[in-house]
């Protein structure tokens, strides 16, 4: 089955034969528009909402404003700015101009901003269809991979319902490896620069594609990482400079990331401990150690990645890496890894129980981490603030159940990344006909 992996297909890729019902892609989508409408994260819903308000009417997003006389909601008041680079605000821009706007509907906007999500996770359901369809994985498997995502409880939780836009980082991150693989590397470098520049999570992905050319081609390794920040200097930089926003609070806040322990890192008991999720003093030298250990892995990789298949699991790894070796790392980041394990588990490159803690920890530590009130937040807003206050009396409990829901993860992770760097002589020998 493997074997028909190196032969390269002419045809077109969105026109290949990919699993098609009409009757669940609508069923899909009517779930997907409900829990948008309706669900929305107190936090984040209120940022994508601000965000787009200030963009739309010419002002800088990355400066705190009350909005309370916007919005007429007490939530907009004593707000922080969005954390994410330029493309995101101005796609939320947009979805204002268009829909808030002309229509002024609280939930119709909440939906709004959605809509990206959703089409996102539709689109990602087909692309890896289609990538599976091209390995020569059989029909059927094909299909229940395509189910799989279509109504992924994952990615209907924290994408459609809570908001965050993971899943497009994901769906661009990974059809850019599809591009570079078919040849088409001004395509593959505009898609990965797009996904890093909506979040750079997806950063890890880069070593793995220079190290992958590197080893066909030095000048398009070159190539390719010269336009790639050429690529991110105009998406992360160039807006600022158009629409002169001040930088300053991005200067101020670069390191926020590395001084917070908690997530679904190997950190999270630490509120327990101190009472804060603030690292004091030179703790915070724990929060870069994501660097040497992705220096580390580079070093082992650079005896090259030879195909497809090993270009899917390196990046999974150094994603894998990244997450497992930050002291923070949000339940919606793992979005960006679920189609990398998919694949490699239907065509047999790691066992499915990885797959299956992947996805199904970060839910059970979201219940603990007190998240699910927080998405009443657009509809039932004091429903919300009572369930909160309740569960505030179980706090202790709930830090220490949060904690030890996310030793499995922690250990399942760094288990796949070992397994991600080891060779696999069986299939191998069938990728080289033997």
């Amino acid at each position: 089955m493997l074997r028909t992996i190196r032969s390269e297909r002419t045809t077109s890729f969105w026109r290949r034969s990919v699993p098609h019902d009409l009757s669940l892609l609508l069923l899909s989508i009517l779930i997907q528009l409900v829990l948008g409408l309706f669900f929305g994260h107190l936090y984040d819903t209120r940022i994508n909402i601000a965000t787009g308000y200030l963009v739309a009417s010419g002002q800088d997003p990355y400066i705190p404003q009350d909005l309370t006389t916007i919005f007429h909601n007490n939530a907009f008041q004593g707000m922080t700015t969005i954390g994410y680079p330029p493309p995101w605000p101005l796609v939320l821009g947009l979805i204002y101009r268009l829909t808030y706007a002309v229509y002024p509907n609280f939930l119709l906007y909440n939906l709004a901003i959605k809509i990206p999500i959703i089409a996102a996770n539709i689109g990602l359901a087909y692309l890896v269809a289609s990538i599976l369809k091209n390995m020569g994985v059989n029909s059927t498997t094909v299909r229940k991979a395509w189910l799989f995502l279509l109504f992924s409880p994952f990615l209907f939780y924290f994408g459609t319902a809570w908001g965050q836009f993971d899943v497009m980082v994901a769906l661009l991150a990974l059809f850019s490896l599809v591009l570079l693989n078919k040849g088409k590397l001004y395509s593959s470098v505009l898609l990965l620069s797009l996904a890093v520049s909506l979040k750079p999570t997806a950063l890890p992905i880069l070593p793995a594609v220079f190290i992958y050319l590197y080893g066909k081609s030095r000048r398009q390794a070159v190539f390719y990482f010269l336009g790639f920040i050429a690529l991110e200097v105009l998406f992360c930089v160039v807006p600022f400079i158009i629409f002169h926003w001040d930088p300053t609070p991005i200067y101020r806040g670069w390191n926020a990331q590395f001084t917070v322990a908690g997530g679904l890192s190997y950190l999270t008991f630490f509120e327990l401990l101190k009472g804060t999720y603030i690292l004091p003093g030179n703790w915070w030298l724990l929060g870069i150690a994501w660097v040497p250990a992705l220096g580390i892995a580079i070093l082992i990789l650079l005896k090259g990645i030879p195909d497809f298949v090993d270009l899917l699991k390196k990046s999974t790894a150094l994603i894998l890496i990244f997450f497992l070796a930050r002291t923070w790392t949000s339940e919606q980041n793992i979005i960006l890894i679920i189609p990398f394990v998919l694949i490699l588990t239907i065509i047999g490159e790691i066992k499915p129980i990885f797959l299956t803690i992947i996805w199904t920890v970060p839910l059970i530590f979201t219940v603990f981490n007190a998240t699910p009130p927080q998405l009443l937040f657009p509809v039932f807003p004091d429903v919300m603030t009572k369930l909160l206050k309740a569960l505030d009396q179980f706090r202790t409990a709930r830090i220490i159940a949060r904690t030890i829901s996310v030793i499995p993860w922690n250990i399942a992770g760094w288990w796949l990344t070992v397994t991600l760097f080891r060779k696999n002589p069986s299939l191998i020998n069938s990728r080289q006909g033997g």
